[in-house]
C-alpha cells in the first residue's frame, strides 16, 4: 500500500469513526466502520492495532475544531465574563442545529465508562482541559472561588448539552441566564 493510499485510507476511517460514532454510538462494529470508510479490515489493523485505538484518533483529530468552536481567541480584549459567556452562545449556537447530538467527549465517557479506555481518556483530558479554561477565566475575573466555579460552568455546559443533545430541551433563554447568575454569585467581572 502507497503512502497516499494508507493516508487516505486512514482519514476516511478517521472520517467514519466521527460520524459514526456519533450518531451511532462508540459500540459501531468494525464491519461497518470499514464498510462506510471503503477500507478493509486488514487496512484497518494495519493503521490502527484497535479499533479502540482508532476511537481515541478519531477524538483526538477533532478536538481542535470542538475548542475553536467554542473558545473565543487569546487575548481578544474581552473580560472574562464575556469569555466564558461565549462558550455558552456557541453551545447555544451549537445545539440549535438539527445534527447536534450533545458533546460528542461526554457521550463516549458515559457510553464507555470505562476510564483507561483510549478514547476515554482522550474524552477526559479535552473536556479537563474546557475546565481548565473555565477555572483560569474564573481566576482573572476574581471569582470568589474559581475551582468551584469551573466545576459549576462545566456542569452546566454538559448538563446543557446533554439536554438539548437529546432533544429533551431547547437551550435558547436557558443557559446565558443560568451562568449569568453563577458568574454574580461568584463576583466575576
Amino acid at each position: 500500500m502507497t503512502t497516499e493510499a494508507k493516508s487516505s485510507s486512514r482519514e476516511r476511517l478517521l472520517e467514519a469513526a466521527a460520524r459514526l460514532t456519533y450518531r451511532d454510538g462508540v459500540g459501531i462494529g468494525v464491519d461497518a466502520l470499514c464498510k462506510a470508510a471503503r477500507v478493509s479490515k486488514r487496512s484497518m489493523y494495519q493503521l490502527f492495532e484497535s479499533k479502540d485505538e482508532l476511537l481515541a484518533a478519531s477524538l483526538e483529530e477533532r478536538a481542535a475544531a470542538f475548542v475553536a468552536g467554542l473558545l473565543p481567541p487569546a487575548d481578544d480584549g474581552r473580560s472574562p465574563r464575556e469569555r466564558i459567556r461565549h462558550v455558552f452562545e456557541q453551545l447555544e449556537s451549537q445545539a440549535g442545529a438539527p445534527e447536534f447530538l450533545g458533546c460528542r467527549y461526554l457521550t463516549v465517557q458515559v457510553e464507555l465508562k470505562d476510564q483507561s479506555h483510549p478514547a476515554s481518556q482522550v474524552a477526559h483530558r479535552i473536556k479537563a482541559n474546557l475546565t481548565g479554561f473555565f477555572r483560569s477565566e474564573a481566576e482573572q475575573g476574581g471569582a470568589s472561588d474559581p475551582d468551584l466555579l469551573a466545576r459549576q460552568l462545566i456542569l452546566v455546559f454538559d448538563g446543557a448539552s446533554a439536554r438539548a443533545g437529546i432533544q429533551a430541551d431547547n437551550l435558547t433563554g436557558l443557559v446565558a441566564p443560568t451562568v449569568t447568575t453563577l458568574l454574580d454569585t461568584a463576583g466575576v467581572r
